[in-house]
């Protein structure tokens, strides 16, 4: 797989698909990416686009409900499920009727992407809109398991500069070093940060047409001229002046501002890195994750440093990420708390 220019599609994304298609035009999209990535902007901008099905919520259907309610081809995992979810943000948000869409979940789930789609559906349905779209960050990881249960699904890999989401993951307090390392939340944010992408566009390769990359300095910089190759892919016109006229969410927000070409009226969220961080910060995520940030042609500087300890650091934490996603698959109970923990259930 091919990539373009710092911020265009893959070039598998485009092959084969000269004009808008009926299947494309349909077809539910997800938004994925490593958190901080911009993932929430892309997502409302394809909401205020039109013909979406508006949900402002991260769904975490493969995340979260898929390892912590079973394979759900059982009747008693799906009313388990219910129980749990028809509690939570995620059903409330939704705008359903409880009694019907827990009818049809019985009746017709039988995975997490029959639950998915269920919900999409029934939403799209009420609001008379005809497609849904997905931004649910960590379903980076899950691509396989989503193009098996909704093969018809097209996915959007949107990549920010690593050094601007260690920056902001790190001030997030997102950032967990053991503790020997102390004092690393940067390196191991940015560690993340290679870890998911590597394994987003790892799963992508084999996706075809279905797959593309968006840079998220792109879309800051040149949004109608991203927006008009990512029409292509999704089979839909995404109109730079429709999107800000309805401006959903973070397309009207303060902090979205910067969807001018110039990225102007003093806000700019690209390479924020250069002002924040001290050189010898710099050097570290550069010689930590600064193989990735070539290949996606990010400039760097020539002052990476390169040691036994950072080596160190990128086997463990690679290992480690690894690990906790595994466990995650594999534990169910410790998945189901930690379910519960996540999906912010309502006390009564």
């Amino acid at each position: 797989m091919q990539q373009n220019a710092m911020g265009g599609l893959t070039q598998p994304a485009m092959a084969g698909e000269g004009a808008v298609t009926s299947h494309r035009s349909t077809a539910p999209v997800f938004v994925l990416g490593c958190p901080r990535s911009g993932t929430t902007l892309l997502y409302h901008m394809l909401l205020s686009a039109g013909n979406f099905a508006v949900y402002r919520a991260e769904s975490n259907v493969f995340n979260l409900l898929m390892p912590g309610f079973g394979s759900l081809r059982q009747r008693r995992d799906r009313e388990r499920l219910l129980r749990v979810w028809l509690r939570s943000k995620l059903f409330t948000l939704s705008g359903l009727d409880a009694d019907e869409i827990s009818t049809r979940i019985i009746e017709e789930c039988r995975n997490a992407g029959d639950f998915l789609r269920i919900l999409m559906e029934s939403i799209a349905r009420r609001q008379k809109v005809e497609r849904w779209a997905d931004c649910t960050p960590d379903h980076l990881l899950y691509i396989p398991e989503i193009k098996r249960q909704i093969p018809n699904a097209l996915i959007v890999h949107i990549i920010r500069d690593g050094r601007d989401v260690a920056l902001s993951y790190a001030k997030q307090g997102w950032s967990y070093p053991l503790p020997w390392d102390r004092g690393q939340s940067l390196g191991v944010a940015a560690l993340y940060w290679d870890w998911m992408v590597r394994r987003g566009r790892q799963h992508g390769q084999h996706l075809g047409s279905d797959y593309c990359e968006v840079h998220f300095e792109d879309l800051v910089r040149k949004p109608s001229e991203t927006l008009s190759r990512l029409s292509l892919f999704v089979g839909q016109e995404l109109d730079l002046e429709e999107i800000k006229k309805k401006g959903i969410g973070s397309v009207s927000e303060p902090n979205s501002s910067f969807l001018t070409e110039s990225a102007g009226d003093g806000f700019n969220p690209v390479e924020r890195w250069r002002d924040k961080l001290e050189s010898n910060q710099v050097s570290l995520l550069e010689g930590l994750v600064g193989d990735l940030l070539r290949d996606l042609e990010y400039p760097i500087s020539d002052e990476a440093v390169a040691s036994v300890e950072l080596l160190r650091m990128r086997m463990t934490y690679r290992a480690m990420f690894t690990a906790k996603l595994w466990l995650r698959s594999n534990m169910p109970l410790a998945r189901y708390l930690i379910d519960l923990s996540r999906m912010e259930i309502k006390k009564d």
